[in-house]
């Protein structure tokens, strides 16, 4: 079910009903010409949902199998069906590594329990998630402005960004957008470069949109211009999220973030991957084991665009015959990553500064 709202609606990717007991999300392969929310009633509108990218960046990804997994079990308890359920919702997305850590806190949350409770549980489960990412992202967007004060350029802030990690990929806040944010509501005068992010377009269709509703002042490029704006000066830093991070700071985000990672620092340019912890996958040694997701040739060869009656249409780009090559994913090492920006504080993307913060997570809260 499709449900059509005002442009009022508060900014927020993914909501329960209460009364109606179903989640409801933003469908984001609508955006950004229409702002429509959809009911996810059954595990199979779950995987599809994440699986077409209807929902998408790794926290909202999770938060969204959870609640899937939740409805799994309000229709059958036993905990075969768990697994059953699990396995089809991991199997949507293979990169973002927060889908299998939010699946592995539901499970954990019901495992002890008789089945009559387990829906229940889990449903509690993955509304705390729900609701811990909003903290997160907020924490993160605090200790990203740090960074972003201590820059202080002669005019505006000048950021770029790939991607998108914003509250459409989270619930609130963000990742990367939220210390943007945070500083915009500072008052302090930033621009922000969002590169188009083919063959999504994930940066002209949700970054640039969520920004503009926000009041934030932006403009989009073409990705390939992203190394000249940086040769020429004319960004003070490169701010991105990350699908998964590895326990020795290697990052895996958009497919085009190392590029931009090389020219920043061919160039002199700090950047900085914002992240929450659950997006650091501990038992993954290097950027090397992370799998990278493999999507269809038709994301590359074709384009879906609204024509001029506001009719959506698909647009076949190449040659009759021609073949592409579409990871969804690269990896930039950590040596060329400033800094990590976590709901913890900011730390430096190498094995040593990955410890530092697993020690900081097991004597503190989130500051």
């Amino acid at each position: 079910m499709t449900l059509s709202v005002p442009p009022t609606e508060a900014l927020c990717s993914l909501r329960w009903n209460a009364e109606r007991q179903v989640v409801e999300i933003i469908d984001q392969t609508l955006l950004p010409h229409g702002l429509h929310w959809c009911e996810l009633q059954s595990l199979e509108s779950y995987c599809h949902a994440i699986s077409t990218m209807q929902v998408r960046g790794a926290p909202l990804i999770g938060i969204t199998a959870a609640f899937g997994l939740a409805q799994a079990l309000a229709l059958n308890p036993t905990m075969e069906h768990l697994q059953r359920a699990s396995a089809a919702l991991l199997a949507t997305r293979p990169t973002a590594v927060n889908l299998r850590w939010a699946l592995e806190a539901v499970t954990a949350a019901v495992h002890d329990l008789e089945p009559p409770n387990r829906a229940a549980a889990a449903l509690a489960a993955a509304q705390l998630l729900r609701t811990r990412d909003i903290a997160n992202c907020a924490r993160i967007g605090e200790h990203g402005l740090l960074l972003l004060r201590a820059i202080k350029p002669a005019g505006p802030l000048n950021i770029m960004t790939h991607c998108n990690a914003g509250w459409l990929a989270t619930v609130q806040w963000g990742t990367a957008l939220a210390p943007i944010y945070k500083a915009h509501a500072a008052g302090i005068p930033v621009h922000v470069w969002v590169s188009e992010t083919r063959p999504r377009n994930q940066g002209m269709h949700l970054t640039a949109w969520e920004l503009q509703r926000a009041g934030v002042p932006c403009t989009l490029v073409a990705d390939n211009s992203c190394g000249q704006l940086l040769r020429r000066g004319a960004v003070d830093c490169v701010l991105v999220g990350s699908d998964r991070t590895a326990a020795n700071g290697d990052v895996c985000n958009k497919i085009g973030t190392y590029l931009k990672a090389l020219a920043a620092r061919a160039n002199g340019v700090p950047f900085y991957a914002a992240l929450p912890e659950s997006t650091i996958d501990w038992r993954c040694a290097s950027g090397d084991d992370i799998p990278i997701e493999e999507r269809t040739e038709s994301e590359v060869l074709a384009v879906t665009g609204v024509d001029a009656r506001g009719q959506r249409q698909e647009l076949v780009l190449a040659g009759s015959g021609a073949r592409a090559h579409n990871p969804a994913f690269d990896i930039t090492p950590a040596a060329l990553v400033t800094a990590l920006v976590t709901e913890y504080g900011s730390f430096e993307a190498s094995a040593e500064g990955l410890a530092r913060l697993r020690s900081q997570m097991s004597s503190s809260s989130p500051m």
